[in-house]
Protein backbone atom coordinates (compact mmCIF):
# COMPACT_ATOMS: atom_id res chain seq x y z
CA UNK A 1 0.00 0.00 0.00
CA UNK A 2 1.30 3.10 -1.17
CA UNK A 3 2.26 6.17 1.09
CA UNK A 4 -1.47 8.35 0.12
CA UNK A 5 -3.61 5.47 0.47
CA UNK A 6 -2.36 4.74 4.08
CA UNK A 7 -2.59 8.57 4.73
CA UNK A 8 -5.95 8.16 3.85
CA UNK A 9 -7.13 4.89 5.37
CA UNK A 10 -5.26 6.72 8.99
CA UNK A 11 -7.39 9.71 8.54
CA UNK A 12 -10.60 8.27 10.96
CA UNK A 13 -9.62 8.34 14.26
CA UNK A 14 -11.71 6.11 16.93
CA UNK A 15 -11.32 7.28 20.75
CA UNK A 16 -7.77 8.92 19.63
CA UNK A 17 -6.39 6.00 18.04
CA UNK A 18 -5.43 5.56 13.84
CA UNK A 19 -8.50 3.48 12.85
CA UNK A 20 -7.52 1.10 10.19
CA UNK A 21 -9.66 -2.52 10.51
CA UNK A 22 -13.43 -1.62 9.06
CA UNK A 23 -15.82 -2.71 11.04
CA UNK A 24 -18.59 -5.23 8.87
CA UNK A 25 -19.39 -7.26 11.96
CA UNK A 26 -20.63 -6.52 15.59
CA UNK A 27 -21.28 -8.55 18.39
CA UNK A 28 -22.17 -7.17 21.86
CA UNK A 29 -21.59 -9.95 24.30
CA UNK A 30 -24.81 -11.24 26.03
CA UNK A 31 -27.54 -9.70 23.19
CA UNK A 32 -29.00 -11.11 20.08
CA UNK A 33 -28.97 -8.96 17.17
CA UNK A 34 -32.97 -8.38 15.78
CA UNK A 35 -31.84 -7.69 12.25
CA UNK A 36 -28.78 -7.10 10.36
CA UNK A 37 -29.26 -4.90 6.95
CA UNK A 38 -26.72 -3.94 4.41
CA UNK A 39 -25.14 -1.18 6.58
CA UNK A 40 -26.74 -1.20 9.99
CA UNK A 41 -27.48 -3.55 12.71
CA UNK A 42 -30.62 -3.39 15.19
CA UNK A 43 -30.83 -4.40 18.48
CA UNK A 44 -33.77 -4.62 21.23
CA UNK A 45 -33.80 -2.41 23.84
CA UNK A 46 -36.82 -2.38 25.32
CA UNK A 47 -40.59 -2.38 24.22
CA UNK A 48 -40.58 0.98 22.87
CA UNK A 49 -36.58 1.28 22.07
CA UNK A 50 -33.94 -0.07 19.42
CA UNK A 51 -30.32 0.22 19.23
CA UNK A 52 -29.21 1.13 15.22
CA UNK A 53 -25.56 0.44 14.83
CA UNK A 54 -23.96 1.93 11.69
CA UNK A 55 -21.47 -0.48 10.23
CA UNK A 56 -18.48 -0.25 7.99
CA UNK A 57 -20.02 -2.38 5.34
CA UNK A 58 -20.99 -1.21 1.97
CA UNK A 59 -23.31 -2.04 0.05
CA UNK A 60 -23.90 -1.14 -4.03
CA UNK A 61 -26.07 -2.66 -6.85
CA UNK A 62 -27.77 -4.43 -3.83
CA UNK A 63 -24.88 -6.56 -2.78
CA UNK A 64 -22.78 -6.04 0.17
CA UNK A 65 -19.10 -5.87 -0.67
CA UNK A 66 -16.37 -8.01 0.95
CA UNK A 67 -14.41 -5.42 2.65
CA UNK A 68 -15.98 -2.40 3.94
CA UNK A 69 -14.90 1.34 4.38
CA UNK A 70 -13.02 2.14 7.62
CA UNK A 71 -15.07 4.42 9.55
CA UNK A 72 -17.49 5.29 7.06
CA UNK A 73 -20.24 4.34 10.01
CA UNK A 74 -19.05 6.96 11.98
CA UNK A 75 -19.14 9.06 9.14
CA UNK A 76 -23.07 8.14 8.24
CA UNK A 77 -23.73 8.38 11.94
CA UNK A 78 -22.36 11.80 12.41
CA UNK A 79 -23.97 12.94 9.56
CA UNK A 80 -27.40 11.69 9.94
CA UNK A 81 -27.13 13.15 13.98
CA UNK A 82 -26.09 16.38 12.54
CA UNK A 83 -29.12 16.94 10.32
CA UNK A 84 -31.48 15.53 12.61
CA UNK A 85 -30.59 17.97 15.48
CA UNK A 86 -31.19 20.78 12.84
CA UNK A 87 -34.28 19.27 10.73
CA UNK A 88 -37.29 21.25 12.27
CA UNK A 89 -40.02 20.70 10.22
CA UNK A 90 -41.02 17.01 11.73
CA UNK A 91 -40.05 15.15 14.77
CA UNK A 92 -37.34 12.14 14.23
CA UNK A 93 -36.58 8.72 16.21
CA UNK A 94 -33.47 10.06 17.88
CA UNK A 95 -33.65 9.39 21.90
CA UNK A 96 -29.96 9.21 22.49
CA UNK A 97 -26.61 9.04 20.57
CA UNK A 98 -24.57 9.67 23.80
CA UNK A 99 -22.81 5.69 24.71
CA UNK A 100 -22.36 6.39 28.37
CA UNK A 101 -25.82 7.43 28.63
CA UNK A 102 -26.93 4.18 27.03
CA UNK A 103 -28.80 1.58 29.39
CA UNK A 104 -26.84 -1.40 29.99
CA UNK A 105 -25.18 -3.50 28.65
CA UNK A 106 -25.10 -1.44 25.66
CA UNK A 107 -23.07 1.24 27.93
CA UNK A 108 -20.69 -1.24 28.92
CA UNK A 109 -19.16 -1.34 25.30
CA UNK A 110 -17.50 2.28 24.22
CA UNK A 111 -15.42 0.31 22.01
CA UNK A 112 -17.76 -1.09 20.11
CA UNK A 113 -20.73 1.44 19.54
CA UNK A 114 -19.17 5.07 20.35
CA UNK A 115 -19.69 7.71 17.34
CA UNK A 116 -21.43 4.91 15.10
CA UNK A 117 -24.89 4.05 17.38
CA UNK A 118 -28.13 5.41 18.57
CA UNK A 119 -30.87 4.61 20.41
CA UNK A 120 -34.18 5.48 18.98
CA UNK A 121 -37.68 5.00 19.16
CA UNK A 122 -39.77 2.05 17.65
CA UNK A 123 -42.29 2.38 14.87
CA UNK A 124 -44.17 1.68 12.11
CA UNK A 125 -42.35 1.86 9.16
CA UNK A 126 -44.39 3.20 6.29
CA UNK A 127 -43.29 0.86 3.49
CA UNK A 128 -42.39 3.54 0.92
CA UNK A 129 -38.76 5.53 0.52
CA UNK A 130 -39.55 9.11 -0.23
CA UNK A 131 -37.28 10.59 -2.62
CA UNK A 132 -36.60 14.12 -3.69
CA UNK A 133 -35.05 14.78 -6.88
CA UNK A 134 -33.77 18.75 -7.98
CA UNK A 135 -31.17 17.23 -10.77
CA UNK A 136 -31.92 14.33 -13.64
CA UNK A 137 -29.46 11.90 -12.52
CA UNK A 138 -29.63 8.06 -11.70
CA UNK A 139 -32.89 6.36 -11.94
CA UNK A 140 -34.75 9.49 -12.86
CA UNK A 141 -32.29 10.11 -16.45
CA UNK A 142 -32.85 6.70 -16.93
CA UNK A 143 -36.53 6.73 -17.12
CA UNK A 144 -36.57 10.42 -18.68
CA UNK A 145 -34.18 9.24 -21.26
CA UNK A 146 -36.33 5.93 -22.01
CA UNK A 147 -39.83 7.73 -21.70
CA UNK A 148 -39.73 11.33 -21.44
CA UNK A 149 -40.77 11.04 -17.53
CA UNK A 150 -39.42 10.24 -14.05
CA UNK A 151 -41.91 8.27 -11.82
CA UNK A 152 -45.05 9.20 -14.20
CA UNK A 153 -44.09 12.72 -14.47
CA UNK A 154 -43.72 14.00 -17.58
CA UNK A 155 -40.52 16.31 -17.97
CA UNK A 156 -39.71 18.79 -20.85
CA UNK A 157 -37.80 17.36 -23.82
CA UNK A 158 -34.18 17.97 -24.83
CA UNK A 159 -33.21 17.90 -20.99
CA UNK A 160 -29.41 16.24 -20.49
CA UNK A 161 -27.80 14.71 -17.70
CA UNK A 162 -27.39 16.00 -14.54
CA UNK A 163 -29.74 19.40 -15.47
CA UNK A 164 -31.58 21.23 -12.59
CA UNK A 165 -34.94 20.67 -12.47
CA UNK A 166 -37.32 23.43 -12.62
CA UNK A 167 -38.50 22.37 -9.35
CA UNK A 168 -37.64 19.29 -7.43
CA UNK A 169 -39.73 16.13 -7.63
CA UNK A 170 -41.39 14.12 -5.40
CA UNK A 171 -40.99 10.64 -6.72
CA UNK A 172 -41.80 7.75 -4.22
CA UNK A 173 -40.46 3.95 -4.03
CA UNK A 174 -41.72 0.89 -2.63
CA UNK A 175 -39.43 -0.28 0.05
CA UNK A 176 -38.26 -4.16 -0.47
CA UNK A 177 -36.58 -5.88 2.58
CA UNK A 178 -35.09 -8.03 -0.17
CA UNK A 179 -33.70 -6.72 -3.96
CA UNK A 180 -33.56 -3.69 -5.31
CA UNK A 181 -36.68 -0.48 -4.55
CA UNK A 182 -39.32 -0.26 -7.19
CA UNK A 183 -39.51 3.53 -8.51
CA UNK A 184 -43.16 4.17 -8.90
CA UNK A 185 -45.56 7.50 -9.13
CA UNK A 186 -47.51 8.95 -6.60
CA UNK A 187 -50.72 7.46 -7.52
CA UNK A 188 -49.34 4.14 -6.25
CA UNK A 189 -48.71 5.71 -2.91
CA UNK A 190 -52.48 7.47 -2.71
CA UNK A 191 -53.49 4.05 -3.58
CA UNK A 192 -52.15 2.31 -0.44
CA UNK A 193 -51.47 5.23 2.06
CA UNK A 194 -54.54 7.00 1.14
CA UNK A 195 -54.50 10.82 -0.23
CA UNK A 196 -53.64 12.53 2.77
CA UNK A 197 -50.92 10.69 4.33
CA UNK A 198 -48.83 10.32 0.81
CA UNK A 199 -49.30 14.80 0.21
CA UNK A 200 -47.81 15.03 4.04
CA UNK A 201 -44.81 12.15 3.17
CA UNK A 202 -44.51 14.36 -0.38
CA UNK A 203 -44.44 17.92 1.73
CA UNK A 204 -42.01 17.10 4.28
CA UNK A 205 -40.02 15.42 1.94
CA UNK A 206 -39.49 18.65 -0.27
CA UNK A 207 -39.30 20.76 2.42
CA UNK A 208 -36.40 19.17 4.13
CA UNK A 209 -35.03 18.67 0.43
CA UNK A 210 -35.22 22.92 0.02
CA UNK A 211 -33.59 23.42 3.59
CA UNK A 212 -30.40 20.91 3.27
CA UNK A 213 -30.10 22.20 -0.35
CA UNK A 214 -29.43 25.58 0.23
CA UNK A 215 -27.62 25.28 3.33
CA UNK A 216 -25.14 23.31 0.97
CA UNK A 217 -24.85 25.27 -1.76
CA UNK A 218 -23.06 27.63 0.78
CA UNK A 219 -20.40 25.13 1.25
CA UNK A 220 -19.98 24.55 -2.69
CA UNK A 221 -22.16 21.62 -2.15
CA UNK A 222 -25.06 20.64 -4.76
CA UNK A 223 -27.89 18.58 -3.41
CA UNK A 224 -28.84 16.34 -6.89
CA UNK A 225 -31.48 13.80 -5.03
CA UNK A 226 -31.86 12.61 -1.94
CA UNK A 227 -34.01 9.66 -0.15
CA UNK A 228 -35.92 9.41 3.08
CA UNK A 229 -37.96 7.19 5.65
CA UNK A 230 -40.76 7.99 7.77
CA UNK A 231 -42.80 6.08 10.34
CA UNK A 232 -45.38 6.09 12.87
CA UNK A 233 -45.03 6.73 16.48
CA UNK A 234 -48.06 7.14 18.72
CA UNK A 235 -49.78 7.57 15.61
CA UNK A 236 -47.12 10.89 14.83
CA UNK A 237 -45.70 10.53 11.34
CA UNK A 238 -41.63 11.03 12.48
CA UNK A 239 -38.53 10.61 10.26
CA UNK A 240 -36.81 7.89 10.69
CA UNK A 241 -33.30 5.87 9.53
CA UNK A 242 -30.51 7.64 8.33
CA UNK A 243 -31.02 11.37 6.90
CA UNK A 244 -29.00 13.88 4.17
CA UNK A 245 -25.89 10.82 4.39
CA UNK A 246 -23.62 9.82 1.29
CA UNK A 247 -25.44 6.62 1.44
CA UNK A 248 -28.57 8.07 1.02
CA UNK A 249 -27.87 11.34 -0.84
CA UNK A 250 -25.86 12.44 -4.35
CA UNK A 251 -23.50 15.55 -3.59
CA UNK A 252 -21.69 16.79 -5.64
CA UNK A 253 -19.23 19.20 -6.07
CA UNK A 254 -20.65 22.62 -7.48
CA UNK A 255 -17.08 24.26 -8.89
CA UNK A 256 -17.06 21.28 -11.36
CA UNK A 257 -20.40 21.03 -12.15
CA UNK A 258 -21.35 21.11 -15.84
CA UNK A 259 -24.97 19.36 -17.40
CA UNK A 260 -24.57 16.91 -19.49
CA UNK A 261 -22.07 14.79 -17.61
CA UNK A 262 -21.76 12.83 -14.48
CA UNK A 263 -20.46 15.33 -11.96
CA UNK A 264 -18.12 14.86 -9.47
CA UNK A 265 -19.90 12.80 -6.12
CA UNK A 266 -18.80 13.10 -2.58
CA UNK A 267 -21.23 9.59 -2.43
CA UNK A 268 -21.24 6.27 -3.08
CA UNK A 269 -21.51 6.96 -6.81
CA UNK A 270 -17.51 7.09 -6.60
CA UNK A 271 -18.00 3.28 -6.11
CA UNK A 272 -21.05 2.46 -8.69
CA UNK A 273 -19.03 4.24 -11.63
CA UNK A 274 -15.85 2.48 -10.95
CA UNK A 275 -17.78 -1.04 -10.79
CA UNK A 276 -19.22 -0.36 -14.23
CA UNK A 277 -15.96 -0.34 -15.34
CA UNK A 278 -15.41 -4.02 -13.91
CA UNK A 279 -15.61 -7.31 -15.72
CA UNK A 280 -18.53 -7.57 -12.01
CA UNK A 281 -21.69 -9.10 -13.63
CA UNK A 282 -23.67 -7.72 -10.53
CA UNK A 283 -25.68 -10.96 -10.29
CA UNK A 284 -22.26 -13.23 -8.99
CA UNK A 285 -20.82 -12.40 -4.98
CA UNK A 286 -19.00 -9.07 -5.26
CA UNK A 287 -15.35 -8.85 -5.60
CA UNK A 288 -13.53 -7.43 -2.55
CA UNK A 289 -12.26 -3.12 -3.45
CA UNK A 290 -9.08 -2.43 -3.80
CA UNK A 291 -7.66 -0.50 -1.50
CA UNK A 292 -6.90 2.72 -3.73
CA UNK A 293 -10.81 2.86 -4.67
CA UNK A 294 -11.14 2.24 -0.33
CA UNK A 295 -9.12 4.63 0.40
CA UNK A 296 -10.66 7.46 -1.87
CA UNK A 297 -14.17 6.50 -1.09
CA UNK A 298 -13.17 7.23 2.38
CA UNK A 299 -11.51 10.56 1.35
CA UNK A 300 -15.15 11.57 -0.16
CA UNK A 301 -16.82 10.91 2.68
CA UNK A 302 -14.88 12.56 5.33
CA UNK A 303 -15.42 15.49 2.92
CA UNK A 304 -18.55 15.55 3.09
CA UNK A 305 -18.47 15.26 6.92
CA UNK A 306 -16.55 18.00 7.26
CA UNK A 307 -18.34 20.36 4.78
CA UNK A 308 -21.63 19.66 7.10
CA UNK A 309 -20.63 19.88 10.10
CA UNK A 310 -19.09 23.50 9.11
CA UNK A 311 -22.34 24.38 8.23
CA UNK A 312 -23.72 23.61 11.86
CA UNK A 313 -20.80 24.95 13.70
CA UNK A 314 -21.29 28.74 13.03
Amino acid sequence: MDSFIHAALCAIYLNGEPYMKPVVNIKIPGVKKKYSGKVRDLYIVDKEHLLIVSTDRLSAFDHVFPNGIPGKGIILNKISNLWFKNIKVIKNHIVEDDVSRFPKPFCDYPELLKDRSVIVRKTERIDFECIARGYLIGTGWKDYHEKGSVCGITLPAGLQLAEKLDAPLFTPATKEDTGHDINVPVDVMRAKLGDELAYRLGEVTLRIYEFARDLLIRQGIILADTKMEFGFADNEIILIDEVLTPDSSRFWDESSYRVGTSPVSFDKQYIRDYLETTSWDKNSPPPPLPDEIVAKTLEKYQEILQRIEAIFSR
